[in-house]
């Protein structure tokens, strides 16, 4: 493991049951597509990030704010905090199965397509006061 990930893990053991979080798994589409978007949201309020998200055309936005929306509702539901004193602390996509197809080009040739899924992990945090 990199050392980067090692510390990622160890503080996610520590605050694993202080912060909300929901996690979107195989859903079909590209992991560079849904960074685009959470790099935008990241660190914002709550009340922002599901603002931003909900007026972009991008496909990603799509799964994204079902998934924070989830993460809020976490939050309210199992932890009893209030939507209004959160923020994105964690917002990423990691890669997923990759369907592999076929594309039949000329004199019986073939071109690789590699259909890719991703999943997305949001964490929510309060704000210190």
């Amino acid at each position: 493991m990199a050392t980067r990930q090692k510390v990622r893990a160890e503080k996610n053991a520590q605050n694993l049951d202080k912060r909300p979080r929901a996690v979107a798994k195989n859903l079909g589409v590209s992991p560079s597509k849904v960074r685009i978007v959470l790099d935008l949201i990241r660190g914002k309020d709550y009340a922002v990030a599901v603002a931003t998200l909900k007026n972009m055309p991008n496909v990603g936005a799509e799964y994204a704010v079902k998934v924070l929306e989830s993460a809020g509702a976490n939050a309210e539901n199992n932890l009893g905090m209030n939507k209004a004193n959160l923020y994105v602390a964690e917002a990423y996509a990691d890669g997923a199965a990759v369907l592999k197809r076929f594309q039949p080009v000329s004199k019986g040739r073939a071109h690789s397509i590699k259909k890719r899924t991703s999943h997305i992990t949001i964490v929510l945090d309060e704000k210190k006061a």
